[in-house]
């Protein structure tokens, strides 16, 4: 039976109801509510929700603000204008005073889809990590996120909630998931090469894990929800044991999780290596999976990169 899917945003969403009896909560949304699910903790607590308008670089200073009399504040929107159009806020009145803002950025990627590519940010993790003081959290899956936004709000300081519009299956047990800031978890066993993902992409990457399986080929495959700080410890051990790294990322191979690996695997273990992302181009618009397909996102184009790794991995 397939898994229960849930974008990430919905489990954002829920996630801030659920945590919103905790009175130092504050939201603010940038006239995006219903999309980013925000109204679901608006119509519980209006008194602790601010519509900010189609303003997020005042959103973003007005949460600054905020977080200084002792509140968690949520600042959310798209994550194009959370990342691109409020970047200077973010960086001076965020990050550069280290301040309590978590930014729950929604319709990451591709996946967005018809939007095009106005919509589609495939630079914000580069942009994000780039930051001081900001940490960077990118959920695999519904009960990732609701583990992140719990972390965010026990842990002072910046926080980058990279989510999506998109469905995706739920890869964890909400009974028994442990969610460590800054740890990556092996969700598959392997020694031929490891595969590390991020987002959208863990599941395609377990997916991608198993057809290798059937043709003899055992990948480990790594689950990095937190990009900044980086589990460089479990990278360094996957590029010890395996001598392979395949990273996989609905985003810019620049900048992105990619190059946050390849920066651990160069200083401490240099292997052959490959990175499966959006090329140095633009998205488009048309239907999500179409896009995946397009921009070769899918666990068939894994599984063509795990191949060729190995090869250059025998050389």
């Amino acid at each position: 039976m397939e898994n229960k899917k849930i974008a990430t945003r919905e489990a954002y969403g829920s996630a801030l109801l659920e945590f919103g009896g905790d009175s130092k909560i504050v939201v603010l949304d940038a006239d995006l509510s219903k999309s980013t699910k925000t109204d679901l903790f608006k119509n519980k607590y209006p008194e602790r929700f601010i519509n900010m308008g189609i303003a997020e670089g005042n959103m973003m200073a007005t949460a600054a603000g905020i977080s200084t009399c002792n509140k968690t504040v949520f600042a959310s929107t798209f994550a194009m204008f959370a990342s691109g159009r409020a970047f200077e806020q973010v960086r001076n009145s965020i990050c550069y005073p280290a301040l309590n803002v978590k930014i729950g950025a929604t319709h990451a990627g591709i996946t967005v889809g018809e939007d095009g590519a106005s919509h589609q940010t495939i630079e914000d993790i580069a942009l994000m990590r780039a930051l001081p003081n900001m940490t960077v959290i990118s959920p695999a899956d519904a009960v990732e996120t609701r583990a992140a936004v719990k972390a965010a709000i026990e842990t002072k300081g910046p926080f980058y909630l990279r989510l999506g519009r998109l469905a995706c299956p739920v890869i964890f047990d909400e009974n028994d998931y442990k969610f460590e800031l800054g740890k990556g978890i092996e969700i598959a066993s392997g020694n031929d090469l490891t595969i590390i993902s991020t987002g959208y992409m863990v599941h395609l990457s377990l997916e991608a894990s198993k057809l290798l399986e059937n043709e003899g080929i055992k990948a480990r495959v790594i689950n990095i929800h937190t990009i900044k700080p980086i589990d460089r410890d479990i990278i360094v051990k996957a590029a010890k044991e395996t001598g392979a790294i395949l990273t996989v990322e609905e985003h810019s191979i620049i900048g992105g999780l990619g190059s946050a690996v390849a920066e651990v695997v160069v200083e401490n273990c240099p292997v052959a290596m490959k990175r499966i992302g959006v090329n140095d181009k633009f998205g488009k618009s048309g239907k999500p999976d179409a896009l995946l397909e397009k921009y070769g996102l899918t666990k068939e184009a894994i599984v063509s990169g795990a191949k060729e790794l190995l090869g250059s991995k025998k050389k």
